[in-house]
């Protein structure tokens, strides 16, 4: 029976994911000490929220000099492409967040992260965990399903 599916299975992640291998998700964050989010590609338009500076978002769509962007609540909003940098940064889903010294939970606690504070993103194990630094320079390990951004 799965034989009978297999084609139309594969032509449907073919659509989902494009001519890749695996869907990518490419995220942005802003470079700016603040950006403005609007509800359409215009600075005419409504302005929607003020976002501070290294806010990840998940990049949608770009056209001409603006981007549009998902936020970890699933919200869609445009910004200008200039406010935006390809420099990864994540943001803690938790209270706290403990970042750990190795990417297991058996390690040692490095530091903690409040939610809402940005951590640079380093690189990606494909284990699950990430590499992150904080402002201060302390490096470590979080969850992905910890963060937001990674």
């Amino acid at each position: 029976m799965i034989q009978l599916y297999a084609p139309r299975l594969l032509a449907l992640a073919v659509l989902l994911c494009g001519a890749n291998a695996a869907c990518a998700v490419d995220y942005v964050s802003v470079s700016e000490g603040s950006a403005i989010l609007y509800d359409a590609p215009s600075t005419q338009a409504k302005k929607l929220f003020v976002v501070n500076r290294y806010m990840p978002f998940e990049q949608i769509v770009t056209l001409d000099n603006w981007v549009k962007v998902r936020d970890r609540s699933g919200g869609l909003y445009w910004v200008e492409r200039r406010l935006l940098s390809g420099k990864r940064y994540v943001y803690a889903l938790l209270p706290l967040l403990d970042v750990r010294t190795a990417p297991d939970f058996g390690a040692a606690r490095a530091f903690q992260a409040r939610q809402q504070i940005a951590l640079e993103h380093l690189e990606s194990t494909g284990t699950g965990w990430i590499k992150v630094r904080h402002q201060d320079g302390n490096v470590g390990y979080v969850r992905s399903i910890e963060v937001w951004g990674g």
